[in-house]
């Protein structure tokens, strides 16, 4: 491998670098696709970016950084939103990347089970599984570029988790890589194994800070032979819970996904991407998106009538499309996967990802917007997964005006809706993460009891503090230059 050649920070990261290239490690200098934030607010710090080809690789480089102390960025796909994958101070980390850790190994069909490297692309996952006539069911918009593995670290959500559940609700059994370069060989196919402590549910949502997840047994679910999907507008937020409750007792354990959707995020649309297909020509103040999977016995569009007609009847639906086509199902989804993207290029003064207990949310939606445009008339998005409680309300500047001019609001604002849903028992972080920039509001909110065990749990497994210093746990921050060169 030829020389690394790179202006560097300190002469400790251009020594340890070149050290593991000539060990044979895949390690190169960390271009600026691995270095920028999603939405553009922090700019990382590391330098170098290894990429294993096998677990083995990484548990090499590990106990190499580990000797060294020498910090361990995991990378994913980038897609994260909390800085969880972005080191913005301290000692620069070692990126570590399992891009080339893109193996599928095996699928089970028998046990609807597909064993996966860390480094697989979500919609390959779900291209592979659709080969078997099967569903992997973890997908949200970054699907084309988030990576298994950072899914599993931050335990993430989207669209379908009403139906089946977060990130770890869909993995049986890890292989990773421990903070000291040993190699956890969990990688079993079961569903019942009380042995114990469940090291792959601590792994799970530790967003890297105690181990390197390298592979996963994934679970997979019967493809519904039949999908309805409709656009419905609502009333009110409160109408689209009790919407929730009939569309549960009309269709059961059939609804996959139901989203709500605010009048801005469509006007957004309509500002910032006018070529996305919208199904009404007015936009309504408040809309559901609704899709049911089911076998063969049962017709979708047929519950969706019944729905429909009994949800008029109640006053809980104004409106509404059942979709007549798969091309028509594709672009209601592209309108309700296509928001994030508008709500990037309006760009927000802040963004949240909470989420309430789902009888909470229509107070919270009459509270939060009068509390946030008391003094100044701030646009507000509040939208996403009704159906499990996870909302991202969103907050811009007034039309007209630049975000740059609104920014020092941005701490005031974060309070006050945190504020908010914590007293009505919900939480900060539902599906990004704490990452970075979420650590200090775990300080400010969680348990002390919880947060004194999380501290304890990582002093225990990682007592050098190498793995992904400075996320999750602020007290947990990155290694000072001494300890590095020692």
């Amino acid at each position: 491998m030829p020389p690394i050649t790179r202006l560097m920070l300190n002469a400790a990261d251009a020594i340890f670098a070149q050290n593991l290239s000539d060990a044979g490690f895949p390690v190169k200098p960390a271009t600026p696709n691995y270095l920028e934030d999603p939405r553009g607010i922090d700019q990382g710090i590391s330098q170098f970016v290894a990429t294993p080809a096998n677990t083995e690789e990484t548990a090499n480089i590990v106990k190499a950084c580990a000797s060294a102390c020498v910090g361990i960025l995991p990378y994913g796909g980038g897609t994260g939103l909390v800085s969880g994958q972005i080191a913005t101070q301290g000692p620069a980390p070692l990126l570590l990347s399992l891009e080339k850790m893109n193996r599928i190994r095996a699928v089970h069909i028998a046990e609807d089970i597909m064993i996966a490297e860390a480094g697989c692309i979500l919609s390959d996952l779900h291209n592979a599984a659709e080969k078997e006539n099967r569903l992997f069911p973890l997908i949200y918009a970054s699907k084309d570029s988030a990576r298994l593995g950072g899914g599993l670290a931050v335990n993430s959500g989207g669209l379908n988790v009403l139906r089946y559940g977060m990130a770890r609700d869909l993995c049986l059994g890890l292989e990773a890589v421990m903070p000291d370069g040993s190699i956890f060989n969990g990688l079993k196919r079961l569903r019942k194994d009380n042995t114990g402590y469940d090291l792959r549910h601590l792994l799970i949502g530790s967003e890297g800070t105690l181990g390197i997840i390298t592979a996963a047994a994934l679970k997979l679910a019967p493809k519904p032979s039949k999908t309805g999907t409709a656009f419905l507008t609502v009333p009110s937020p409160e109408a689209a819970l009790n919407l929730l409750g009939l569309a549960k007792h009309i269709a059961g354990e059939t609804i996959s996904a139901f989203e709500l959707i605010a009048k801005q995020g469509l006007e957004f649309l309509t500002e910032t991407l006018p070529d996305v297909r919208q199904p009404f020509v007015d936009p309504p103040d408040w809309s559901v998106l609704i899709e049911l999977g089911t076998g063969e016995a049962l017709d979708p569009d047929a519950l969706l009538t019944t729905l429909f007609e009994q949800g008029l009847d109640k006053g809980l639906i104004l409106d509404g499309i059942i979709s007549q086509s798969g091309q028509q199902r594709d672009a209601f989804w592209a309108v309700r996967e296509m928001i994030p993207e508008a709500n990037r290029r309006v760009h927000a003064v802040i963004s949240t990802d909470i989420s309430l207990p789902l009888s909470e949310i229509p107070a919270f939606f009459a509270e939060a917007p009068p509390a946030i445009q008391a003094e100044i008339p701030f646009r507000i998005n509040g939208f996403g997964h009704l159906g499990d409680g996870n909302l991202h309300f969103n907050v811009y500047a007034p039309k007209g005006e630049k975000r740059e001019d609104y920014l020092d609001h941005s701490v005031n604002l974060f309070r006050l809706i945190h504020d908010m849903v914590m007293s009505k028992g919900g939480s900060f972080s539902a599906e990004h993460g704490l990452g970075r920039r979420k650590a200090g509001e775990l300080q400010r909110y969680a348990d002390p009891t919880k947060l004194a065990t999380m501290r304890a749990i990582k002093n225990a497994i990682d007592p050098l503090g190498i793995m992904n210093p400075g996320a999750v746990l602020t007290d947990t921050t990155a290694l000072s230059e001494q300890d590095r060169t020692e």
